[in-house]
């Protein structure tokens, strides 16, 4: 309460309206220099949010300013309204650059979302410490709680240091990752197989990095790392196997871009679009609409059909039977002209109709075509084509038989 009491008392001394006037234009100015750079540059990013507010460069513009304020007046007076105002601001800057950077990361994770609202309350109740002066105090007593880790003895305050450095690291490096696909590797490499691979690779070495720096900063002894690094490998080569393989074989297919993104495959029966890659699987996605999701080991150990790769070009065949006293000439320059009149059946190379053989109800034949499209599905194209042949030999009076069958009767002597 004394801490309280004492803040209520520096808020009423009389540089209070100076001091409040020049926090406001801290913020005042904070704002200018977002609205104008939002001017010129879109607004939904890290830096800028959707509103200006709620990116990270208002509060980091803001808390800048306010600490040269605080250089330039306290000389002069006391700053209770700035004592408070900072650890907002430092608040605000760390609560905001949390939240920006897992909704451009995570747009649809709701995990993401609860790591942000504790991380803002934690930050909150930090900030009122602050204010309070009751921080330090209780950083003191959490430096004096510690932990035996073998011969490292680690305390309860560079436990929860290394934790807070470590999860804004982590969000460091999701953010440079992120914007280092974007900016560098969207220009740079065309391919979008390799810039998966390049992302996720930088991904990871910045995370590796990031976590055996934060470590080293909680002091913990990295040399401690060599058992638990024994114990992950001994996880791997029993119950990890096949994830470790998934993994594996995720960076072969983006290395050796067997599948890439976009490529039509068959997968077990299971025909669609290559609509991603993943480090432990592919996504793989119908015309209907349907995923399938197929881990990266099958793709690389198992028989895989891509109709993408190398030549586009996919045949396609129906069949059709004529009565047989139908002209053969007649019907085979019906089913290629049935052909040529769908959009999407090539010209070059051009259909083709064969007499198949001399079925039990009539002449039947087999019609050839050729699609540069086969995502956009065979059956669709099928049916125009087996359209157009109907109508065709009904123009031309062709019949198509029923089948037919002859009952013997046989009666009882």
């Amino acid at each position: 309460m004394y801490a309280i009491e004492k803040l209520v008392q520096d808020l009423g001394r009389p540089g209070f309206p100076v001091e409040l006037a020049a926090l406001l234009g801290c913020l005042g100015l904070a704002y200018g220099i977002c609205w104008s750079i939002a001017r010129r540059h879109p607004a939904d990013s890290v830096w800028l949010g959707r509103a200006i507010f709620d990116g990270v460069l208002f509060p980091l513009l803001a808390l800048a300013f306010a600490f040269a304020m605080r250089h330039v007046l306290e000389t002069r007076q006391q700053l209770p309204l700035l004592r408070i105002a900072i650890p907002v601001l430092v608040s605000l800057v760390g609560i905001r650059f949390i939240a920006r950077v897992l909704t451009v990361a995570f747009p649809q994770s709701h995990l993401a979302r609860l790591v942000e609202r504790v991380f803002s309350w934690v930050a909150w109740i930090a900030a009122i410490l602050w204010v309070l002066g009751i921080l330090p105090e209780i950083r003191a007593d959490m430096d004096d709680i510690r932990f035996a880790f073998g011969k490292s003895h680690v305390s309860l305050l560079s436990i929860v240091d290394g934790t807070i450095g470590a999860g804004l690291v982590l969000v460091g490096a999701l953010w440079i990752s992120a914007v280092l696909e974007k900016q560098v590797l969207r220009q740079a490499v065309h391919d979008l197989s390799l810039r998966r691979v390049a992302a996720n690779a930088i991904r990871a070495i910045l995370l590796l990095v990031g976590l055996l720096s934060a470590a080293s900063t909680a002091g913990v002894d990295l040399t401690a790392l060599s058992v638990l690094g024994g114990a992950v490998g001994v996880g791997l080569g029993f119950g990890l196997q096949k994830l470790a393989s998934n993994y594996v074989s995720g960076f072969v297919i983006l290395f050796e871009r067997s599948v890439r993104i976009g490529d039509v495959v068959r997968v077990d029966g299971f025909e669609g679009e290559v609509v991603d890659i993943k480090t432990r699987y592919t996504l793989i996605r119908a015309l209907n609409g349907r995923e399938s999701i197929v881990p990266n080991e099958k793709l690389i150990t198992e028989r895989i059909e891509n109709l993408s790769l190398l030549d586009p070009k996919v045949l396609v065949s129906t069949e059709v039977a004529v009565g047989y006293d139908s002209d053969p000439d007649l019907v085979q320059r019906i089913l290629v002209d049935a052909a040529l009149s769908a959009p999407r059946v090539l010209k070059d190379p051009g259909p083709g109709a064969r007499l198949l053989k001399f079925g039990a109800d009539g002449l039947e034949f087999a019609l050839y075509f050729w699609i540069a499209d086969p995502g956009n599905g065979q059956n669709n194209v099928r049916s125009d084509v087996n359209l157009a042949i109907l109508k065709g030999l009904r123009e031309a009076g062709i019949d198509i038989p029923y089948p037919q069958r002859v009952v013997r009767v046989v009666q009882a002597a």
